[in-house]
């Protein structure tokens, strides 16, 4: 499968906690708690969290590179934000069944997003691509795609799962919101405490700025944050098909079992482990995915979400945490 990535490695923000606010991945001794349960965000569980820290190219990264999660040096948001206006306007342009050839035409030369010059368009169409992938070959497109035109509701927060698994620098961001109480006022400099944690002192502070600025409205695209000059945390909505795509990336980072509902992938949803399986099920009759949940055994499979892919099922009474 095509699945873009950047060249190198970042410090990941999904693979080591870069500071008290931001614990990506609980990095402890096997069968231990995190230290600070309530502060953690595990996009990643931690065999695989620790496995992505030694080898060149651990089967954890083949595994997640596959689906078309994306990771590197740099980020989309050093110069733009999730671009969900511009989303919207491809997805109403080009059927779901568009070849990335044809997307490419309809971006660059139909200009079917209204873009003044040629370099705009050259511009947008290469930041939606690192983004979103814009590729039929990538399964996190043929997903999103799949499920864009089910919950119109529930685009913002499809568009923002998909952006956090290709966008380092977007997911360094989250536990600055996703952390935050509801109605609380957001500050910028946690976020940025959580970013340079994140990628070290590449970016100079002016640089470092206009990427906290970008993120903040991707988060507001998103529904999670309100306001303009003072945001506020807003609780979103979670839908049967954002859950199943959050239980899909879930999967593809290596979650098993009951963890699939528990992960920072449905945190993003402000939804907890209860309500993710009750959506779940919904997904399931909806004929999204295919789920069996008793107690702490879990067997799901995504041939539904996705009949691209080979079948990716499993079946655990423990799963991995």
């Amino acid at each position: 499968m095509l699945a873009g990535g950047f060249a190198g490695q970042m410090h990941n923000p999904l693979a080591r906690p870069p500071s008290a606010l931001a614990h990506w991945s609980p990095i402890h001794p096997l069968g231990e708690p995190p230290v600070q349960a309530t502060t953690a965000l595990p996009f990643f569980p931690q065999r695989i969290a620790i496995d992505i820290k030694v080898g060149p190219k651990p089967r954890a990264y083949r595994d997640v590179d596959g689906v078309g999660f994306r990771r590197g040096d740099v980020g989309t948001h050093t110069s733009r934000t999730i671009m969900l206006a511009e989303l919207t306007a491809l997805f109403d342009a080009v059927p779901a069944t568009a070849s990335e050839a044809d997307i490419t035409v309809a971006i660059r030369h139909a200009n079917c997003l209204s873009k003044s010059t040629t370099s705009t368009r050259r511009l947008t169409h290469q930041r939606l691509t690192e983004l979103y992938a814009l590729d039929p070959h990538v399964p996190i497109y043929r997903v999103l795609r799949r499920l864009w035109s089910l919950e119109p509701s529930g685009r913002p927060l499809l568009a923002l799962l998909v952006a956090i698994a290709r966008d380092p620098m977007l997911a360094a961001s989250a536990p600055a919101v996703v952390l935050l109480p509801i109605g609380a006022d957001f500050a910028r400099g946690p976020m940025k405490d959580a970013i340079r944690a994140a990628i070290g002192d590449r970016l100079s502070d002016a640089i470092l700025d206009k990427v906290v600025r970008n993120a903040a409205s991707s988060w507001t695209q998103s529904g999670h944050l309100a306001g303009r000059s003072i945001k506020t945390r807003r609780r979103v909505i979670a839908t049967p098909a954002t859950v199943a795509l959050a239980v899909y990336l879930a999967h593809a980072a290596g979650f098993r079992g009951p963890h699939v509902f528990a992960s920072a992938w449905t945190k993003l949803l402000d939804a907890d482990a209860d309500a993710a399986r009750s959506l779940a099920i919904e997904a399931k009759r909806a004929g999204l995915i295919d789920m069996r949940a008793f107690g702490d055994v879990v067997d799901a499979s995504f041939d539904r979400l996705d009949p691209g892919l080979p079948a990716a099922s499993t079946t655990t009474s423990e799963g991995v945490a």
